[in-house]
């Protein structure tokens, strides 16, 4: 019977990594084990950045299980998710040989990746239809075998497409490519959906992993928190091949700040507002002349193609706003993707393009 181990390289399968001075949990009152100054910088006069960090903070860790609804075990902590892609790449794919699936359009940060690493990336690209887009899973299981893929990223909700994949036909996937590839699941935006996260489907289908981010619902993308949600031995596999010292104290201690029950209670609020807003701005940016098209979202932003997507762009951009610019994305040629800000500046992109077509 296989297990998720028999998807890591074979050669890290037993690799022990780096051991550093804060690896084991021991007690002292002077700690000389790790080089450090024993005097504080002046520009750090109490000394709180003297000290490496702790590779794993625990009180941090099992806020964040708290809140995704994992076990500690299941859970590890870093450079927002972009390092958990990239331990993931190192962890599952030998450079040269293995490949990642990706379905275009889709985060860019997957493939950068892999091609770091020098793996293949292969395409199954969404299908664009009426009512949004659509992932063919039986399409993405077919490329995935044929082609040798070690890990199939989706990206539910999709950036930049703002769509929520059905979780049981993601299951359904994992399930089918078992043994053989990891579904890894980017629920970077899934607090701005209704909809259920494949966290709790990991211990029945382990060769399912999560990436979750306090950047976006929890307003911390400069403090680069990200979790990586998988089966306790891979997550011992990931934690050995990760740098010795990912989180800064200072991060750690806003974070664990930022998830108290009042701050997630605001959280919770901010969010509702965007949801109201996005569906709000989507009604009204469908209306206006020149919008060819507002694809439905579960995300904070907004898809949209445009007749010309170039003045639109110009036009924001005079009047102080910045949209993304995604013409050299795949099957994006005339679309760009807005942001959800506050209802003030929701309305004065709305006030800009309706400017643009009365003018």
């Amino acid at each position: 019977m296989s297990t998720v181990l028999d998807l890591v390289r074979e050669d890290l399968r037993a690799f022990a990594g780096y051991k550093s001075a804060r690896s084991d949990r021991l007690e002292g009152a002077v700690w000389l084990n790790a080089n450090e100054s024993p005097w504080s910088n002046a520009g750090n006069p109490d000394g709180s950045a003297r000290r490496y960090p702790d590779p794993q903070p625990q009180r941090l860790r099992e806020r964040l299980s708290a809140l995704y609804g994992c076990d500690p075990g299941q859970l590890l902590v870093g450079r927002g998710s972009d390092e958990a892609i990239d331990l993931l790449v190192r962890a599952l794919c030998r450079p040269g040989n293995d490949a990642i699936l990706i379905t275009s359009p889709t985060f860019g940060m997957y493939a950068v990746n892999a091609r770091l690493h020098g793996c293949r990336v292969v395409d199954v690209p969404l299908v664009d239809e009426s009512a949004g887009w659509r992932c063919d899973f039986d399409a993405v299981a077919v490329a995935a075998r044929e082609q040798g893929a070690r890990i199939v990223f989706l990206c539910s909700p999709g950036n930049p497409t703002g769509t929520l994949l059905p979780l049981e036909q993601v299951v359904s996937l994992a399930e089918t490519l078992e043994g053989r590839a990891l579904v890894a699941v980017d629920e970077a935006y899934l607090e701005y959906a209704d909809g259920p996260s494949a966290v709790a489907r990991i211990g029945t289908q382990p060769n399912i992993a999560v990436l979750r981010t306090l950047s976006k619902a929890h307003a911390l993308a400069g403090e680069r928190i990200g979790s990586v949600i998988a089966d306790p031995a891979l997550i011992d596999v990931l934690r050995r091949c990760q740098a010795p010292y990912p989180l800064p104290a200072s991060c750690v201690a806003l974070a664990e700040r930022a998830l108290s029950s009042e701050a997630q209670a605001a959280t919770a609020a901010a969010v509702g507002t965007v949801t109201i807003e996005r569906d709000r701005l989507a009604r009204a940016l469908a209306s206006v002349p020149g919008v060819r098209c507002v694809y439905p979202s579960d995300a904070n932003f907004l898809l949209a193609r445009f007749d010309d997507p170039q003045a639109v762009f110009d036009r924001l951009l005079a009047a102080g706003t910045v949209v993304r610019d995604l013409r050299a994305a795949p099957m994006l040629g005339d679309a760009l993707r807005i942001s959800l800000g506050t209802p003030e500046q929701n309305a004065a992109v709305l006030d800009v393009l309706t400017a643009q077509v009365t003018a």
